[in-house]
């Protein structure tokens, strides 16, 4: 068994193209993302929770479902950041 199988198994596989780099299109927008405040993302998605119980208690089901499910997108776009600001780009 070789390095890079041994490394396969404990999940440690190191970038096979090191020389890869964003596009400058993919950096400008990291640059301009890694501006706002993580909280933001929280905010959002608590936000969208609440407009969509209101909906809930309006009796606009379809409304409550459609707002309900961006709070994932904001949690996970809010992780996106997150990372980009603790390793930042290419």
């Amino acid at each position: 068994m070789n390095v890079q199988e041994r490394n396969r198994e404990k999940g440690s596989v190191k970038n096979q193209n090191p020389e890869h780099k964003e596009g400058p299109v993919a950096e400008a927008i990291e640059d301009q993302t890694a501006k706002i405040p993580s909280d933001v993302f929280l905010w959002a998605a608590l936000a969208s929770m609440g407009v969509s119980l209101f909906f809930k208690f309006k009796s606009e089901n379809d409304k409550a479902l459609f707002v309900g499910q961006w709070a994932a997108p904001f949690l996970l776009l809010g992780l996106y950041n997150k990372i980009v600001k603790l390793e930042g780009h290419d």
